[in-house]
Parts: structure tokens; sequence; C-alpha cells
């Protein structure tokens, strides 16, 4: 029924907001009942009653929206009075919502939403600066339901009219054999170099990264091809973990999905998806090239040679298939000739099931049919439910003012100085990447910090891509770390020594958001020269980032200090000033001499030693 709602308001005809929006919401949370019921967990068949009753709740709230639509579009807010019904409608979808984020997100989120619901009500008893008027139970009911800044605000309005199709595209094209061809494509482009396995999972998950986005899911998809392959290379399985991790969670930041994140930032603040996309095309890239050098080096650190036949990843041939590629090469050029986002994945769903049918092996049975409409379902539920349960915090900053408090805190801590800022919001929107989906941290850093950069002077972009940034890096930081435990468990590795090695491979991830703000050529928000010197200057930093991280630079560096000087070299490149940029390079040039004579020295002393034991 969901499938046939959403395609119904795509292609026959669109439904009034203030009836499709709720509709959206109540069948993603009838579904996830459905898929997690209460009597399935703890066994005990009376708690169907409880799921019932919420099945029979969200009926009367779908019908309620349907009968008051007239109402309810010329209502006024904060003015007319909330009918007995409207108060039931709230109240009831804020405790149906509560608890289908206990069931399929966790306590973390719930925790953040009850904080938020208690300051709604106590905000008039605290002191200090987050002290305002607070809001009554009406006034609270009205937040809820009957805003544009609550439950059924902008990130459900954009989970129903995009984020539903694109995730059914991503779900159609991997289940007709687009999603293997870009794994195999990324295994075998790697195939006979240096550390080609750890390569492959690099370039695989930079591939998958364009259908998916979720670092759990591309763990899931190419840890379990390319991890196995790693360890066999002679790569440690905290490496190779780590590695894995690393690649996966740079599918949320790689161009065109972005994990979803991208039509959501564009919905928020008013710029085109392409912009967006097309702005964090070298952000993306230098992230995974900095993942290649750092795979490379320890490759060369430690000794690896191409890898032997008999762990060669082996596929079927990988250009007889190319033809399976063309519904995303379809979707991203109507996104980019200005096709609605809508119309380009609903066409990528059809060239997907049409394509799939040239192959007996990836050819549609109905089960198959339904199995790849089942999964995309389930991933819009998954997106659709947490982006509903920041609409109440949503409501709750707004009505409050705690974002132009919070403004004001930051800037009084910093004295007005724009980094101590950036600090600021850097472990805010780590803190809440730890503990949320990334759609929820990005939605909450939004209302908390967004306002607070663009209020020091920074463009819109600039300001989303930094905390959007380190809301997908949270998945490699420690002390949490889920894709980097993820990646442990398949690998068999240290769970802890894999998420920290994971977190000194992302290291320019953590680097390019200050990138962003202080340089945002790198986002093309400048001259072409601008933005090619700018280019140049990260590479080049990246390099000796690298080094430093891998611990090797033209040869093995097991002394501290020479690592750390490599990274001191690198910040000094990729600063935004002129002459700390020209040390940076002029030092690494120092240093890189210094090293490879210190490598052609070891090398000679190395054969003389040989030629005398020959001897």
């Amino acid at each position: 029924m969901f499938l046939v709602f959403q395609l119904y308001i795509a292609l026959v005809r669109p439904i009034d907001s203030l009836i499709s929006i709720p509709l959206h919401l109540c069948l993603a949370i009838a579904l996830m009942i459905l898929y997690k019921p209460l009597a399935k967990k703890y066994k005990k068949k009376w708690l169907w009653a409880i799921d019932i009753g919420f099945l029979i709740g969200l009926f009367v709230t779908v019908v309620y929206f349907i009968v008051s639509n007239e109402r309810l579009t010329f209502r006024i807010m904060m003015v007319d009075l909330m009918t007995p019904m409207d108060l039931f409608v709230s109240f009831f979808m804020l405790l149906a919502i509560m608890e289908i984020v206990r069931r399929t997100i966790g306590l973390n989120l719930f925790i953040f939403i009850m904080i938020f619901i208690v300051y709604a009500f106590i905000g008039q008893y605290i002191g200090g600066p987050f002290r305002y008027s607070g809001m009554t139970w009406q006034q609270f009911a009205e937040m809820l339901t009957l805003s544009p800044d609550g439950i059924f605000g902008t990130p459900l309005a954009t989970s129903l009219n995009i984020l539903f199709y694109f995730l059914l595209f991503g779900a159609f094209f991997a289940k007709c054999g687009g999603g293997q061809v870009l794994i195999d494509m990324g295994m075998k482009l790697s195939d006979k170099t240096v550390g080609g396995p750890a390569k492959a999972s690099v370039v695989s998950s930079s591939f998958m990264g364009m259908i998916s986005g979720s670092a759990m899911a591309n763990v899931s998809t190419t840890g379990v091809l390319t991890i196995p392959l790693m360890k066999k290379s002679g790569y440690t399985k905290e490496q190779s973990g780590a590695i894995e991790a690393v690649a996966s969670t740079g599918g949320q930041i790689m161009p065109p999905i972005m994990g979803v994140g991208a039509f959501i930032m564009a919905e928020m603040i008013g710029i085109s998806y392409v912009t967006i996309a097309t702005a964090a095309i070298i952000p993306a890239a230098a992230y995974f090239l900095a993942i290649f050098v750092v795979v490379h080096l320890l490759a060369k650190k430690r000794k690896l040679d191409v890898q032997d036949e008999e762990i060669k990843y082996e596929s079927e041939p990988i250009i007889p298939r190319l033809y399976q590629l063309i519904p995303i090469v379809v979707v991203v050029a109507m996104i980019f000739a200005g096709s609605s986002l809508t119309r380009a994945a609903l066409i990528g769903v059809a060239l997907s099931i049409v394509i799939s049918l040239f192959s007996k092996k990836t050819r549609l049975s109905f089960l198959g049919f339904v199995a790849a409409a089942l999964t995309g379902i389930r991933q819009a539920a998954n997106i659709a439910i947490p982006t509903a349960a920041v609409g109440i915090m949503i409501g709750i900053v707004v009505r409050s003012g705690v974002a132009n408090k919070l403004t004001s805190l930051i800037g009084d801590l910093g004295n007005g100085n724009l980094l101590v800022a950036l600090l600021i919001a850097m472990l805010g929107c780590l803190l809440l990447g730890m503990a949320l989906p990334t759609v929820a941290a990005y939605l909450i850093s939004y209302i908390l910090f967004v306002p607070t950069l663009i209020s020091l002077g920074i463009p819109a972009l600039p300001a989303n891509m930094f905390i959007f940034y380190f809301g997908v890096v949270a998945q490699i930081t420690p002390p949490v770390a889920l894709a980097a435990f993820a990646a442990a468990g398949i690998a068999k590795a240290d769970s802890w020594k894999t998420g920290w090695m994971a977190f000194s491979y992302a290291l320019v991830a953590f680097i390019a958001p200050f990138v962003f703000v202080y340089q945002p050529e790198i986002l093309l928000m400048g001259t072409v020269v601008d933005t090619v010197i700018t280019t140049l200057i990260m590479c080049i930093g990246i390099i000796f980032l690298s080094g430093g991280v891998a611990g090797y630079f033209f040869k093995s560096l097991n002394n501290f200090i020479y690592r750390a000087v490599l990274v001191v070299i690198a910040l000094l490149i990729i600063t935004p000033e002129t002459l700390t940029s020209a040390v940076g390079l002029v030092l690494g040039l120092a240093f890189g001499v210094y090293m490879y004579f210190q490598n052609k020295k070891d090398i000679s002393l190395l054969n003389k030693n040989s030629q005398g034991v020959n001897y």
C-alpha cells in the first residue's frame, strides 16, 4: 500500500500536502510496527493488542486529516482554538513516533527528543541564557502537527517527495545487477596493483556510495568481499577493518546521493540539489585520494606485492555487463539536465527493471520484484521516522528561540572568534553523529549550529557542508565508531584498535570542513584558477598527511617524530594563508629530499651487507 500511494501521487495525481505528508508518515510507522512487533520481541502474544491499537490510531489519524483538510487549510495558527480531535491526533502521533523511534532507532534519539520536550515545558523555570516563556499543552500540540515547523515540516516533506523514490531506485538498481557491477568494477580496477584488495575496497565503496550512501550498508555489502582479501594479502585484521570502514563511510559524502543528505540539505537551505552534488565532488575525491594513498603506503611499509593468483577477486567479465549501469547514468544525466528529482528516480526504477530482462541471472521474478520493493520501502520508512522525530525538536527550537540563544552563547565563549565557534560546532556535530542516524544528526546540527555559523559570515553552503561532514565522520570516531565496529566484526579484529585506526586513516575528513569555511573555492565557490590552486595545495597536503598516518614516506618511519613532522607539514600546507602554505611546501620539499636520500642510503647499506654475507 505504501508503494501504491507513493506511485499514485507521483504518476497519477498529487494530493494536498496536509493529507499526503501525514499519510506518508503513518504508512512508514505502520510498516515498521509490522516489521518489529512487540509480541515477537518479548514472546508475549497479548502485546499484539498494543500494536493493533497503534495501527487503528494511525488509520484514524489518516481519516482525520482527510476529513479536516479544508478546515485545517484555512485555520489560523495561534488564533483558532484546538478541537479535542486536534489534541488527540497531536498527542497520539507524538506517542506513536516515540515508540517507533525506540523500536527501530534506539534510545539515543528517544532520549534526545525527551530532553527537548521537557525543555519545552520547563523553559520558563530555567535561569540563564536558555530561559524562555514556555509553552502550554495546547501550544505544544499545535506545534507538533498543525505547524510547518513541527512533525510534518520540510524534512518529512522531502522524505515524501524525493527520498522515497531515490531509495526505491537504489534498491531496484542493486537488485537488478547494477550494484554488483559497481562492486566488480571497483575490485577489478585495483586488481594488479600493490595493496590491490585495500584499493579495491576504496574504489568499490566509492562506487556503491552513489546508490547507497549508508556506511553500515556499504560495510556489509563490500566488506564481506574485501576484508578477507585484504587479510590474505598481508594487511592486519585491524587495518583491513579500518580501511573498509573508512571507505564505506565515504559513501555518505559521495555524489550524487550522499546518503540522501544532499536532498535534505537542498530543501533546508534552498539551494538546488545539482549545486550541492557538484560542490561535493572535489571534497569527496580528496577524501578517497587520502584513503588511496594511505592504503598504498601501508602496502609499501608492509612490503606487500601485487597479490597472488589464489587471492585475486574472481567475477564474471565486466564489459558485457556494463549495460546494467545505464539506469544510474540516465538518472544522473537527467538530474544535471534539469529534470525533476522524482521523475529521474522513477525512470531509473523503470530502466532497472527493463534492463534486468536482458539476462537470466538478473531477470526479476515476481518475488524478486517484491523483495526489491520491500527493501526500498523499508529504507524509506527508516528515513521518514527520524525526519519526523527531528521535526519535534525543530518545532521546539523555533518556538523557544534556542538557536539564537546558542548563537549568543557560542559568540560569548569565543569572543567572536570564528575558529573557536567552528571547534564548538565540530564537537557538537560529532557528539550528535555518534548518537543518532546521520540524517537526524544533520537536521539537529542544522537548527542548532548553522544559524551561529551564518551569523559569523559563513555562506549557507559551506556552513551546511561543515556540519554534514562531521555528522558523517562520527561513524568512525571513537568511542562509538559504529561503522568501524561493524567492520571489525567481519574482520574478527579488536574493535577499539580498528576504531582508532579508522579515525586516523580518515583524518583528512576532519580537516576538510575547515577548508570549506576558509577556502570555499574547494566547493566551487570561486574562480576556476582559485579552485584549481586550492585543490592542488590540498592534494599535496594530503600526500604528506597520509605519509604521517601510514608511517611511510620513501621508507618506513618507525620514529614517531618523523610521522608528527609529516602531519605538521601537511597542516601548514593546507592552512589557508599564502605564507604558511609556502613554508609548509618548502619544509615538505626539504623533508622529502632528506627521506629520499635516507632511503637510498639504507638500500646501499643493505646491498653491501648482502654482498658481505654472500662473500
